[in-house]
């Protein structure tokens, strides 16, 4: 089967002439036709995401076509204003894709509103709010080396796709001609039909504004003098967060030259990850030479932020998604107090992998903590509850320990944008009083206890990998685990059972340990991996930590 479709793929004309090379390229090479053509790329509620190249399991520009006539077919049941919008990062060909989806929808008689410039995650989830379009479509693939590129879906809401449209639009993409079944117009005659429109400044400046909305307190920057560097990781984050930071009074920001400007290639560093130390490397020999306050880096759609604090002895210190998320919910909670801006019956959200620090952090304030399945369209769908019930200004904060945040409603995903803003106006906060990051971090430790959270990753490439992570996951169901490193489970969670935890049914096992440890299992929904996430809790940091390694240790022959 997947031999007769390369020899279709190789009979015909294709457009992109790179495809052509690549079909060439692997004749007679059967693994590596099979690998290409043997399974499609697969819809799910975050879309596609693939390595770029020829085939049905492939980023290009038929898979992308085909992807968008299936989401055009749904969007014509959805009634409204039959418009979408499109943003898209500096991943190799990801503005060709941009341009292909809009030509489709346009064929399709649906309006598009298209940004003339790589613009992030939140920009294109503000717009697909900002226009009531039906839908939004990002060109991204996140954090993924360079050969990936992906195509997210969002609903109406700016969140992303619901399972249930993800589900209709699958099965209209699979009703569809991969080489010839979508419809298709020149983008030129798009324009001039009036049906491609491009994002108007009224739109980009309204984000900037909520963006600015969410500051707690506002005028502190222009005198605190905080000293940044900055690394955009030659993705969409330099022109939004510079011009942020320039508004709030942050103009000593030095950018890492080599990640300044748009690279799909990412020539410095392989995995484009702000959870990584390789691709902070360069802003942190940056941050050592200026004496800089703060470094930060936002990955390539600028949704994710990542940052390394400087401390008392002069040295630099990578701070994790979850003690960010456990500072920023600290500052915001202490600020909004202080400037009687906090709501009432205020609000934080967080996926249930992120640290229980949160949770005695938000108690200690008296905000109402709400945990959710992994996923921030989860912590989108909470704040739509709120905006539902008419109480949509009760949400302060939500966060990921994957470096994802927001506070404010204006968008339905995570927002490196506000999120930097709010980093370096903390910052300049802390600096300004004579304190630090590093040493209110400290302080919340030393109230709170010392804890730990670590995630290990099994990877599973390849057509089996999805099998094998089955396979893991069914395993421990049906053998539950009773200890882990000689610590007794004392109680097991799995989110698949509905009834027990009222959340929607969710692959993922939390086993709480005698002590007060707990870890947790879960496939990644993006990538072929199997994770392991652990929370100990010690007198002090080692204590901490050697819990963790004798819980890994103990697990690793089960996932690996």
């Amino acid at each position: 089967m997947y031999m007769d479709d390369y020899k279709r793929w190789a009979g015909m004309q294709l457009e992109d002439q790179e495809l052509t090379a690549e079909l060439a390229l692997i004749e007679g090479k059967e693994e590596e036709i099979k690998e290409r053509f043997a399974v499609a790329l697969k819809f799910g509620t975050a879309g596609l995401r693939g390595v770029l190249g020829v085939g049905t399991n492939r980023m290009n520009i038929y898979v992308v076509r085909q992807a968008t006539q299936g989401l055009a077919n749904w969007v014509k049941t959805q009634g409204g204003k039959q418009l979408v919008a499109i943003s898209y990062d500096s991943r190799i060909n990801s503005d060709v894709f941009a341009r292909e989806a809009a030509c489709v929808l346009a064929a399709n008689g649906i309006k598009v509103r298209i940004y003339d410039a790589l613009m992030p995650v939140p920009a294109l989830s503000f717009a697909t709010r900002y226009y009531e379009a039906n839908a939004g479509i990002m060109i991204t693939a996140s954090h993924n080396p360079a050969k990936y590129n992906g195509y997210k879906a969002y609903g109406p809401d700016g969140c992303q796709m619901t399972d249930e449209a993800a589900d209709i639009v699958y099965a209209e993409i699979q009703k569809t001609d991969v080489l010839n079944g979508a419809k298709t117009m020149p983008f030129a005659e798009g324009l001039e039909k009036g049906l491609i429109e491009y994002v108007g400044d009224d739109c980009k400046e309204g984000l900037y504004d909520a963006i600015k909305a969410c500051q707690v307190r506002p005028g502190l920057c222009k005198t605190a003098g905080l000293k940044l560097v900055y690394s955009p990781l030659n993705g969409s984050g330099l022109v939004p967060v510079t011009r942020i930071l320039a508004d709030i009074g942050i103009d000593d920001i030095t950018i890492v030259p080599e990640q300044q400007y748009p690279d799909g290639n990412f020539p410095t560093c392989p995995y484009p990850n702000p959870e990584i130390f390789e691709a902070l490397r360069l802003g942190l020999e940056l941050a050592k030479k200026s004496g800089a306050d703060l470094m930060l880096a936002t990955d390539p759609d600028a949704d994710r932020v990542g940052i390394a604090m400087k401390c008392p002895d002069g040295s630099y210190e990578l701070v994790s998604g979850n003690e960010v998320g456990v500072l920023l919910l600290d500052y915001i909670c202490e600020g909004r107090i202080e400037k009687g801006t906090m709501p009432k019956n205020a609000v934080a959200v967080k996926s249930l992998v992120s640290t229980p620090l949160a949770d005695a952090v938000a108690a200690n304030y008296g905000v109402e903590m709400r945990n959710v399945l992994t996923g921030f369209k989860w912590i989108g769908d909470q704040i739509a509850r709120l905006e539902a019930a008419g109480e949509v200004e009760r949400f302060i904060l939500g966060f990921e320990e994957s470096y994802g945040y927001l506070a404010g409603p204006y968008v339905r995903d995570k927002d490196a944008v506000v999120a930097s803003m709010l980093i370096c106006e903390m910052a300049a906060y802390y600096r300004s009083i004579g304190s630090s990051v590093k040493e209110r971090l400290e302080a919340i430790y030393a109230k709170y206890g010392r804890y730990l959270n670590k995630v290990d990753s099994f990877e599973f490439p390849g057509l089996s990998g999805m099998d094998k992570m089955a396979a893991i996951m069914a395993g421990l169901r049906e053998k539950p685990l009773t200890e882990i490193g000689g610590y007794r489970v004392t109680k097991v969670v799995d989110y698949k059972k509905t009834e027990e935890t009222g959340l929607p049914a969710a692959n993922v096992l939390v086993y709480s340990l005698e002590g007060g440890a707990t870890v947790i299992v879960r496939p990644s929904g993006t990538e072929p991996k199997v994770k392991a996430y652990y929370t100990t809790l010690g007198k002090d940091l080692a204590e901490a930590e050697a819990q963790k390694n004798v819980l890994a240790e103990a697990l690793k022959p089960i996932l690996a």
